[in-house]
């Protein structure tokens, strides 16, 4: 899911400084929670298998802000790509959640509404979806999954429900091997373009001087004739956190 102008607002909001002091407007003590951001740049930005990009490369990026009490947390953020489809070439995403860890169990629930400013309203891209997660961590590996769940899946295609797991294996101190499967269906397939499917993917990531590299797979078992050449993609992603 570019980066865009509207994101950098928040960035501003609590980091402004004046030519005369060098001091923030707002100390960030005096903010309660925790901002952050992200930003990766990618050769292709793959979601659930399929190619947004039409295989070319994405900047992609967003701010998060998350507020503690006890074992839990409430977050949100807004995260944003470009992509390449008709009458849309940006995607932004706003999502707003709760979660939270005991020991070596973590949960979620969040809400998501995806959005593709500048295309036609009569083509229904946006959607929005509720995704309850959870993972346990083993120590020597870790596991997640979820269900996500469109009332109005994009283009106007019905109720959809993705289904996923991943697993996270650490390979030493410096990689970690990870695996994840999907299975998307959807109400309305004619409306959305392919049949119901299965995507799966496997990465190689690491950390190099404070950035994120991965280097992975992806593919789904539709054929060639829903998919083209928008399947089976090998994705590469440099990334960083602040």
């Amino acid at each position: 899911m570019t980066i865009s102008k509207y994101l950098l607002v928040p960035a501003l909001a609590f980091g402004i400084t004046t030519a005369a002091t060098a001091d923030p407007l707002v100390e960030a003590k005096d903010v309660p929670g925790e901002f952050s951001a992200n930003l990766s740049l990618t050769n292709n930005y793959v979601f659930r298998g399929i190619s947004q990009t039409d295989n070319e490369a994405a900047v992609q990026g967003g701010f998060d802000y998350s507020y503690d009490f006890g074992d839990a947390a409430v977050h949100a953020g807004v995260w944003a790509s470009n992509v390449k489809f008709t009458d849309a070439n940006i995607e932004i995403d706003y999502t707003v959640g709760v979660g939270g860890s005991a020991d070596a169990f973590s949960w979620d629930v969040s809400a998501i509404y995806y959005t593709y400013p500048g295309s036609s309203s009569s083509l229904d891209y946006d959607f929005f979806e509720i995704a309850p997660s959870a993972g346990y961590d083993f120590g020597f590996l870790s596991v997640n999954g979820g269900v996500n769940y469109s009332p109005n899946y994009f283009g106007n295609s019905g109720d959809a429900f993705y289904t996923h797991g991943g697993v996270d294996i650490p390979l030493g101190p410096y990689f970690t091997l990870s695996g994840n499967v999907g299975y998307q269906t959807i109400d309305d397939n004619a409306a959305w373009g392919t049949d119901d499917y299965t995507d799966y993917s496997v990465s190689l990531s690491t950390e190099i001087a404070g950035f994120g590299l991965s280097v992975g797979w992806t593919d789904t078992d539709l054929p060639s004739s829903q998919c083209s050449d928008l399947c089976g993609n090998v994705v590469v992603a440099l990334s960083r956190s602040f």
